[in-house]
């Protein structure tokens, strides 16, 4: 069933609602609607009962081609030195609705465009931009970042950033996978494959505790880029930039090879001698007395695989190399350590107290979907600990345990929210074990406040508590 009201183009695809706004600057989506004097864009025409929609007839393949002359008037034949060659949308629909000829003769030229400064993630050819303006819905509605902006109208329309400087949003790289053409790709990416060329491999990311699904693009053992896999559940459609260019340090400020200590030296070997030597001296000690430590980016099948082998041999000496790990606290069960609110459901959440983390720099997709609800729901925020920028307003009650008093006891102004809050939720960061004193101080009055409020915190389908790792 489709909601009345709806977008036309909503209820053509199923695809509910939009990641972004409709704008309506393309008009590539026009139908005929019966007893319409003309085609209509069908991404902001409303959905009304018994209406008539043929989305291809030769009406609409007619006014498509019109719309495809106006967007290629100027636009520069530069597929062949194009990044977004081969995986872009202005190509595809011009081979399905182009002509196999312009009528546009201008004598001055196509229209040029100075190219924009984003910063050392985005590359701009801003020449091929077409004004779709979803890189600058993006940046105000998703990432919070009022940076990006149109200047100017018709054929003069210029995207660039209101102030000349670099963009600043976690979240930017996003914006080269919305650009429907090549006017906004990947500076690390530029001028190094083809998509025919690659390799897709989907995994998950583990920079952080969301698990993002994402694809890595390969070409033999280089990793060549990182792209967002859809996944509604977890990162709809989006990554953070750390997730995005990361794979920059499997190839650069490493080792490569092994190397094995020689004196004062560090010589090259090959893998067969290094484990060779690395399975003599294990078995040359006492197994007690072997130790191992995992780096913090390690997959959970590794790690059991890692503690498998130092059990056969009689230790349990196996830690993570992490510089501030959230300490232990109810581990025994499972929930005490979860974000167990999932981040769809963190959309559904009416009130949001945020202990001792920054979600937009430790977890960017959370504080996406807490932005969307903060936008649409209205939704209640607090933080306890520093002061952080975040892209939504929050109530700030200090910056130690005091804070969670002032809720306990009920003398804040959120306090009070809290009674009438239907579906709270609590997140515990992990600069909560910056100071190891207060750590074990704050965890106490977090559980003290849920505790209190298990009703609230605690319903069928719903578990407001969260810890973010």
């Amino acid at each position: 069933m489709i909601e009345q009201g709806s977008a036309l183009i909503q209820a053509c695809e199923k695809a509910g609602a939009n990641r972004l706004s409709v704008a309506g600057n393309c008009r590539m989506c026009l139908v005929e609607v019966e007893k319409s004097p003309k085609p209509v864009a069908s991404c902001a025409f409303p959905v009304m009962p018994g209406m008539k929609v043929k989305t291809s007839t030769p009406l609409v393949h007619k006014a498509r081609e019109g719309v495809m002359e106006f967007l290629l008037a100027n636009h520069p034949l530069d597929c062949p030195i194009c990044d977004q060659g081969g995986e872009c949308d202005l190509q595809d629909q011009s081979v399905r609705y182009g002509s196999d000829r312009g009528r546009y003769h201008e004598l001055r030229g196509k229209r040029a465009v100075e190219d924009k400064d984003l910063g050392p993630l985005v590359q701009t050819v801003m020449t091929r931009c077409i004004h779709c303006t979803r890189c600058v819905r993006f940046a105000n509605e998703v990432a919070g970042a009022d940076e990006l902006g149109t200047a100017g109208r018709g054929n003069d329309m210029q995207i660039g950033m209101y102030v000349e400087k670099t963009i600043s949003s976690e979240m930017s790289g996003n914006i080269i996978d919305l650009c429907p053409v090549g006017a906004l790709t990947s500076k690390p990416y530029q001028m190094t494959a083809r998509p025919w060329e690659l390799k897709r491999t989907e995994t998950i990311d583990v920079h952080d505790a969301v698990g993002s699904n994402v694809r890595v693009d390969s070409r033999g053992v280089e990793v060549m880029r990182v792209v967002p896999r859809l996944n509604d559940d977890v990162n709809e459609e989006w990554i953070s930039d750390k997730t995005r260019f990361a794979y920059d340090g499997l190839k650069r400020q490493r080792l490569t090879i092994p190397l094995v200590r020689q004196g004062d030296r560090f010589l090259p070997a090959t893998w067969e001698q290094v484990l060779r030597l690395v399975a003599e001296k294990i078995t040359s000690v006492p197994g007690e007395n072997v130790k191992a430590v995992a780096g913090h980016t390690a997959d959970a099948e590794s790690l059991v695989a890692l503690k498998d082998l130092l059990n056969r041999l009689g230790s349990e000496n196996l830690v993570v190399d992490s510089p501030n790990p959230i300490p232990a606290h109810g581990t025994d069960v499972r929930g005490n350590y979860l974000l167990n609110t999932t981040l769809a459901g963190a959309e559904e959440a009416d009130l949001v107290l945020l202990v001792g983390t920054n979600p937009r720099h430790e977890a960017p997709i959370l504080n996406t979907r807490l932005r969307k609800a903060y936008l649409h729901n209205w939704q209640d925020m607090a933080v306890v600990g520093q002061p952080v920028d975040l892209t939504y307003e929050y109530e700030h009650l200090g910056t130690g345990p005091e804070g969670l008093d002032k809720v306990l006891n009920g003398s804040s102004e959120f306090a009070k929210k809290l009674k009438n809050a239907k579906r709270p939720m609590v997140v515990v960061g992990s600069a909560v074990a910056e100071n190891s004193r207060d750590a074990e101080v704050v965890f106490g009055k977090v559980t003290e406040l849920v505790e209190k409020n298990a009703d609230k915190f605690f319903q069928k389908g719903w578990n407001g508590f969260n810890v973010l790792q």
